[in-house]
């Protein structure tokens, strides 16, 4: 036993020792072991109380390796501890088990009988509770234990305010840098896939998470994950979602934070669309908007593991918001860039498109009016030549009327046209060739959004029919769009289509060609072969 002076010596040194230092789990481990030592306690533990009134930390100190693998999970607030909880007042017994409110130890807990509990206050709330049994030589705490172990927790509850106050400093700081990180980005040119994976990055790394994601709305309106930082983050990009939806929807509209306690039983009661790495272990989420001027045009998302500390503190939530106003800065000015850029190349494809319809394709058909004028008084066999010389050069201005089209095309905007050469090139490797493609006329103009996708399904059934069937040596896809309608031609030069076919894809194709007001024939090619021709109005559907 120790003397009275004794105590209150070692009690001036606990309090200097737990002052001294400023990181705070390392505060809690001095002060758990201080109680114990000045009250004679074999056992000892410190219960950090979370905003629903259970324990979301536990400290221990006496407890061996066996001990705490026989007990498992440490507790959560039920019984005595939830007592303290409720009622945070100084309590003391002589046998825990006598009191009504004792229960909930599991198997294998060590035996306890005399108890010690006692409030640790922070500016006048309630921090946690220290927890103290079994003082030794088996008697019971002593009044002067009590007195002794509260002078302790309130020099305990400056001591955690210090830590605290310091760790909120050291957060902020991190944070502010990070920040500085993005705003350096505005200095030069900033890449806006590189900008987006930094955000990303350091919103994960800084707020403890276990997966961020940044989610962007398009030009089209949906939302889009554009980038996942995170294990086997690359399988979850490109995700598109709805923007009026779930809670993504509500930060979106809003320009509010929204923090949510299980973001892996939001997901699976569909009231959130989102899918990232490990979501069955994920817990707390914070939902952050990007906001720029008068909008909001994005949202950063933090997921922090089930177990682990759970996201959305006051202070850290305000960090979080200034650190994501920073990076739509960025965003937008990644964005203002990129549009200059691209009025810059549309600027330039304009001049390029103008100089081929003025220039060259006049001089490509003067020549051919010249090479047709001397072809009257020229012999059978070069007149024969100087023919095929002008069928090329008929074929050449249609390439380079393709080509302006394509160039005049604004590159953000979807393209039937490339859409189209894309998935003919597509079939190459199953034809064992690659189709020829000609489109005429202002396909991306022109047709509008609603008949696009039907195009493009006449072309890779047609096409996915001469593989299968045909065993042709030629395939070529003519799309003509004119004044009224679109017409698509699929030929080719093979056996025809079988009778013992299956003909579902075609009735299809028919189905889509009546549906639009249009028809589809399939008609013989010469010599060999079979042409399929798909044609539909351009009126009575809404322009894209």
């Amino acid at each position: 036993m120790q003397s009275y002076q004794d105590r209150l010596r070692a009690l001036l040194d606990a309090v200097v020792g737990i002052g001294t230092d400023l990181d705070l789990h390392s505060v809690l481990d001095r002060i758990v072991r201080a109680a114990c030592w000045l009250s004679d306690a074999r056992y000892g533990a410190l219960g950090v109380v979370g905003g629903d009134q259970r324990l979301v930390e536990f400290v221990p100190e006496g407890f061996t390796d066996e001990d705490i693998e026989r007990i498992g999970h440490w507790p959560e607030g039920h019984g005595l501890l939830g007592l303290l909880i409720e009622d945070p007042r100084p309590l003391r017994l002589a046998q825990i088990h006598d009191h009504p409110q004792s229960y909930g130890f599991p198997p294998g807990h060590p035996e306890m009988s005399t108890f010690l509990g006692v409030p640790i206050r922070v500016r006048d709330q309630v921090f946690g509770n220290l927890y103290l049994t079994e003082k030794e030589g088996g008697s019971e705490f002593t009044e002067g234990d009590e007195r002794i172990v509260i002078a302790l927790a309130a020099a305990a509850g400056v001591a955690i305010d210090n830590a605290r106050l310091y760790e909120v400093s050291e957060r902020r700081l991190r944070w502010l840098e990070a920040s500085s990180e993005i705003t350096q980005l505005l200095l030069g040119l900033v890449d806006r896939s590189q900008a987006l994976s930094l955000v990303a990055q350091r919103a994960r790394e800084l707020s403890g998470g276990a997966v961020s994601a940044v989610v962007i709305q398009s030009e089209q309106g949906h939302l889009v994950v554009e980038v996942v930082d995170g294990p086997r983050s690359e399988a979850y990009e490109g995700q598109q979602l709805a923007s009026d939806t779930g809670v993504l929807g509500t930060v979106i509209r809003e320009r509010r934070t929204v923090a949510v306690d299980d973001l892996a039983k939001l997901v699976q009661e569909n009231a959130e669309p989102i899918s990232l790495p490990d979501l069955t272990n994920l817990g707390s989420a914070l939902f952050v908007p990007f906001r720029y001027e008068a909008s909001a045009d994005g949202v950063l998302v933090i997921a922090a593991q089930r177990d682990d500390p759970p996201l959305g503190r006051r202070e850290d939530i305000e960090l979080i918001e200034t650190f994501a106003d920073q990076a739509a800065l960025a965003l937008e000015r990644a964005r203002s860039q990129e549009d200059q850029a691209m009025l810059a190349l549309l600027e330039d494809r304009e001049r390029i498109a103008r100089d081929l319809h003025d220039l060259v394709i006049q001089r490509l058909f003067a020549t051919g009016l010249q090479l047709q004028s001397v072809q009257r008084m020229a012999k059978p066999e070069i007149s024969k030549r100087i023919s095929a010389a002008v069928d090329d050069l008929d074929t050449t201005i249609r390439d380079i009327r393709a080509t302006i089209f394509e160039l005049q095309h604004q590159p953000r905007l979807s393209s039937l046209r490339a859409d189209a050469r894309g998935l003919v090139k597509k079939y190459a490797e199953a034809l064992g060739f690659e189709p020829h493609v000609d489109i005429e006329g202002p396909v991306d103009t022109s047709v509008p959004i609603a008949i696009r996708p039907h195009v493009l399904a006449v072309i890779r059934e047609a096409i996915s029919n001469a593989a299968r069937h045909a065993r042709a040596s030629n395939v070529s896809v003519t799309i003509a769009v004119g004044d009224t309608e679109i017409v698509v031609q699929v030929a080719d030069d093979g056996r025809g289509i079988p009778s013992s076919a299956h003909l579902s894809g075609l009735a299809n194709l028919r189905e889509r060609a009546t549906e639009l007001g249009g028809t589809l024939e399939l008609l013989p090619n010469e010599p060999t072969g079979t042409v399929l021709d798909w044609s539909v109005p351009l009126s009575d559907h809404s322009a894209g």
